[in-house]
């Protein structure tokens, strides 16, 4: 006989709308706390292959879905078993659908399974050297195109992504490869308001300088960019007057 969790996680492929969404509602609850999360921790496999499947849902169901996701994401165990199931790939192909309506959410999902060296490797697409780099450019492209002038930034968290793949070497080379001009353009996000943005810009060129050894070249040639971002910083904003 199937346990309540068990039923619980088969109404989320529910034919009816209503008993999906009241399911669902229920599983994001449960999520927000540790205890909640312990619980449906047996049931990870099916409950996260139903919760992907829902991002596509109209916004009142794909919404609790993303955020039971991103707080099941936050157990390293259960991230693990979420790149397992590929969903850093689906959250990509969800993320840039016209009818996307949880992009913030999806770009917290991908911050927490960055944490890992696996979801990492996914997003960087290690394994297929014909499309190699391209779930990057496009969240760069994303990054820099939005403002955080918006109500909902919805990529601010970019920022937050791309220190976590430039932890690698993998990354680093991506971002300093001088054909794909990717790290001038995310420089540029520094003059941004927002406070979030710049930390992830500033810890990004951080994890970038770990390559000068062999990539001295690539860096000099933003250093045009390159530079003022990193002194800014240490300048502060008050100005100077000197006396002699």
């Amino acid at each position: 006989m199937a346990t309540e969790l068990e039923e619980l996680v088969s109404f989320l492929s529910s034919p009816s709308p209503q008993i999906t969404k009241a399911a669902v509602d229920i599983v994001r609850g449960l999520t927000g706390s540790e205890e909640g999360i312990h619980s449906l921790a047996n049931q990870s496999k099916n409950l996260i292959s139903a919760l992907s499947r829902l991002l596509t849902a109209p916004e009142e169901v794909s919404e609790a879905a993303a955020e039971a996701l991103v707080n099941l994401s936050q157990n390293s165990n259960l991230a693990e078993e979420m790149v397992k199931l590929k969903l850093v790939e689906t959250t990509m192909d969800v993320l840039y659908k016209p009818e996307c309506c949880v992009t913030r959410l999806l770009v917290m999902l991908l911050v927490n399974l960055t944490q890992l060296d696996a979801g990492t490797d996914s997003l960087l697409q290690i394994d297929d050297e014909k499309v190699r780099g391209l779930y990057v450019m496009k969240l760069v492209r994303s990054f820099c195109r939005t403002t955080h002038e918006k109500d909902d930034d919805s990529f601010e968290h970019v920022g937050s992504i791309l220190v976590n793949i430039t932890k690698q070497r993998a990354g680093r080379e991506l971002l300093l490869d001088p054909k794909r001009g990717l790290l001038k353009q995310i420089i540029r996000q520094f003059d941004s308001n927002s406070s979030l943005r710049k930390k992830g810009v500033s810890g990004t060129i951080r994890n970038c300088c770990f390559e000068a050894e062999n990539q001295l070249q690539n860096l000099l040639l933003v250093s045009e960019f390159l530079w003022p971002a990193l002194l800014l910083p240490v300048a502060g904003n008050k100005v100077i007057h000197y006396f002699f």
